[in-house]
């Protein structure tokens, strides 16, 4: 059996699980929001929904309707969909219950809603999700010991609400509003030195570094929301990889898959 994978969200962690299930053959899709909140968008598959396409590491994901699924999955590509409630579930053309499964990569923090549908597979990564409740195996996301390992039976560590490393590196929102950005992705800030506005509010620099992402200017954004990430180590070539976190966790979910399909024989 060889399942059609669905992947809710297309942010850096959910493209790195694409990026192993696509590179070891399954078939698979993305279905994102009308207007995608990854930060780290250089190395996101969400950047279709604005793009049209965008091309992770040497695998391209296209931004499609219904009627171009099959095409696109045929041509070796990874379809992305608008469809943020996931109604391509009830969909009997492209997905069937006793062949589909969903992996929820869009890292809610929260109890997610129901599936319209029954799955054979329903995968969670990180708090929120509880194997044997609202899903069937849940992975976790917080660095440490624990970080990509599979649970089929309870959650994983609850949200600490924290960023991995120095807190100071992730850039908040500072009112509501349209963000205006001064600096690229992949640039070097110093110290103080001016990124973005929202509103006409500054959003700084806490350190010299590389700006490792920045939410997409067409996001209305609301006040303390992340919206961008810098990072003090001076490598520009980071921007174009998935992180070491994301490859973990797509490593829990690959050995997920593999004992459904196991027990499936």
């Amino acid at each position: 059996m060889n399942p059609l994978i669905i992947i809710r969200g297309g942010g850096d962690l959910a493209s790195g699980v694409a990026l192993r299930l696509y590179r070891v053959g399954f078939q698979l899709a993305i279905i994102e929001l009308d207007k995608p909140l990854a930060v780290r968008r250089t190395v996101s598959f969400s950047e279709a929904v604005y793009e049209g396409m965008q091309t992770v590491e040497g695998v391209t994901a296209r931004l499609v309707s219904g009627d171009q699924f099959q095409v696109t999955l045929e041509a070796g590509e990874i379809p992305v969909l608008i469809d943020p409630n996931a109604n391509i579930l009830n969909n009997q053309f492209l997905t069937s219950p006793k062949s589909t499964f969903v992996v929820d990569a869009r890292l809610i923090k929260m109890e997610p809603e129901p599936l319209p549908t029954q799955i054979a597979l329903h995968i969670g990564l990180g708090p929120g999700f509880t194997a044997g409740m609202n899903c069937d195996a849940v992975i976790e996301t917080r660095r440490g010991h624990t970080l990509g390992r599979v649970y089929w039976d309870g959650g994983t560590l609850p949200d600490n609400q924290q960023p991995d490393g120095d807190p100071r590196r992730v850039l908040r929102a500072p009112t509501a509003g349209t963000l205006e950005p001064r600096k690229q992705i992949g640039d070097f800030c110093k110290d103080g030195e001016v990124i973005a506005s929202v509103n006409g509010k500054a959003v700084s620099s806490p350190f010299d570094g590389i700006l490792r992402g920045l939410i997409h200017p067409r996001v209305e954004v609301a006040e303390g929301m992340k919206i961008g990430d810098v990072d003090a180590r001076n490598d520009p070539s980071m921007i174009r990889l998935v992180s070491d976190k994301s490859l973990a966790v797509a490593g829990g979910v690959l050995e997920a898959v593999y004992v459904k399909l196991k027990g499936m024989e």
